[in-house]
């Protein structure tokens, strides 16, 4: 099976005890279902699942449950038998958004204490922005998940903690890899854009090497993307849907940002009428959002820019389908004729924001723009992010201004690019792209997790 990072994290608050109850939420088709199912049957003797999109397509048991006497009763009749206590016994309430009075019950299934639970949700953000459902803040501890990051990317095709912890300690100590080394994970890195995180993508890959059946997975979940989001929303779905679509061309962009007035065509649209779409797509997680930044100060929340918004695929894989389709070699080969500019920084922002990052840019009229700002914890400062795709890496104006503006403060700067040598230079620090796999927010908290 594939090794997902996020099982630890699972199988520790389930070892824990915690009275706290676990919500994994994120994106559809990235593998919370299975990853759940897989450490909590390895912790519990009795283990029961209860899937809500399937209930409430069939036979709805859980469709009116209220109350904790309620949603025993339902239980005692899909699985009685297999009810012991809350040591032995675990409830996997799957895709729990399809009935919304089930997350305000569980606080009082915490209350009752009588089992173990766990949930996820696929469109849990979306359902939580409803003024009607009550999250029971003190009762449950989220926990987002994502597709497979780089790193497990690599797990799945044979790397092992031995190579893995040696790239972190050169990564830590700022040194290059060793020649062979590097074209290696340049290679897997490339695969990596082509394949993407999706874990349907990810084992089709490693059992057939087949893009044309990889590609379809990517054009299903694509589909099932944009499905739902005509689905949840009547009376904005085809602002949705669109804003949806146009995120790969917006991104072939020079500014990449969305245009408001291109969604419908409207001279003098403005970026609020489209507030609630934009929230849709990155609460369902099915894109990423970068905030503009124009004077960067530590945290930069305080400083963002909401009306000059980037949103990028939540998977590289998704968004290499859509630009190339079957054409992979237009990525293998570096082709002079095609620019991966847009591709390098999906694949950071989507890197970035599973590491626990939230993600900016920098726009500012008198020194352009720096692809992402992200906020160093253990100093407390802003680091610029620039990539990468092609031979002019050492080319970045914007950059080069923003670290010399003294009222930023700027301790250090990167440029990620597909160059092996690790230097600094203008105190501006040159990485691989492979590297943003250990990027975090806690430097000290960076770790190497296997199984």
């Amino acid at each position: 099976m594939l090794y997902r990072k996020i099982e630890k994290t699972i199988s520790d608050h389930l070892k824990s005890k915690s009275d706290k109850i676990l919500i994994v939420k994120g994106a559809r088709q990235i593998g919370k279902s299975f990853i759940i199912r897989h450490a909590a049957q390895a912790l519990f003797t009795n283990y029961i699942e209860i899937n809500l999109v399937e209930d409430k397509q069939n036979n709805g048991y859980f469709a009116d449950v209220r109350t904790t006497d309620q949603f025993y009763m339902q239980l005692s009749m899909l699985a009685g038998g297999k009810l012991g206590n809350r040591d032995n016994t675990i409830i996997f309430l799957d895709e729990i958004q399809e009935y919304p009075q089930l997350i305000t019950l569980l606080k009082f299934l915490r209350q009752d204490n009588r089992f173990t639970y766990i949930a996820s949700g696929s469109l849990l953000g979306v359902t939580l922005s409803d003024e009607v459902v009550s999250l029971p803040i003190g009762s449950v501890e989220l926990l987002d998940m994502y597709p497979l990051d780089f790193e497990e990317f690599l797990m799945a095709n044979g790397f092992g903690s031995l190579a893995l912890s040696t790239m972190m300690e050169c990564f830590k100590k700022e040194q290059s890899l060793a020649e062979n080394v590097h074209n290696r994970v340049m290679e897997l890195f490339k695969l990596y854009l082509i394949v993407g995180g999706m874990p349907d993508a990810v084992t089709e890959y490693i059992e057939s090497k087949n893009v044309v059946k990889i590609r379809r997975i990517h054009s299903s979940i694509h589909e099932l993307y944009g499905h739902d989001a005509a689905k949840y929303d009547n009376e904005h779905r085809l602002k949705i849907r669109r804003i949806y679509d146009m995120i790969p061309s917006n991104m072939e962009n020079k500014k990449k940002r969305v245009v408001v007035k291109n969604i419908e065509n409207k001279r003098g649209a403005r970026f609020e009428q489209y507030s609630d779409e934009f929230d849709y797509l990155v609460s369902s997680g099915i894109a990423l959002e970068v905030e503009a930044i124009s004077n960067p100060k530590y945290p930069l929340s305080l400083s963002m820019t909401k009306n000059l918004l980037k949103l990028y695929i939540n998977d590289v894989g998704l968004f290499t389908n859509i630009l190339y389709g079957n054409n992979i070699r237009s990525i293998l080969d570096d082709e002079n004729s095609i620019n991966l500019g847009s591709v390098y920084e999906d694949v950071v922002a989507s890197e970035l924001k599973a590491h626990g990052f939230r993600l900016f840019y920098y726009d500012n009229k008198k020194n352009g723009e720096v692809d992402f700002l992200v906020e160093d914890k253990d100093t407390t400062s802003i680091l610029p992010l620039e990539i990468k795709s092609g031979k002019d890496y050492s080319v970045h104006s914007a950059l080069s201004r923003f670290i010399s503006t003294p009222d930023y403060a700027i301790k250090k700067a990167y440029v990620l690019s597909n160059e092996r040598e690790v230097k600094t230079v203008n105190g501006i620090t040159y990485l691989p792209i492979y590297y943003i796999m250990f990027f975090a927010p806690n430097k000290s908290q960076a770790d190497v997790f296997l199984p």
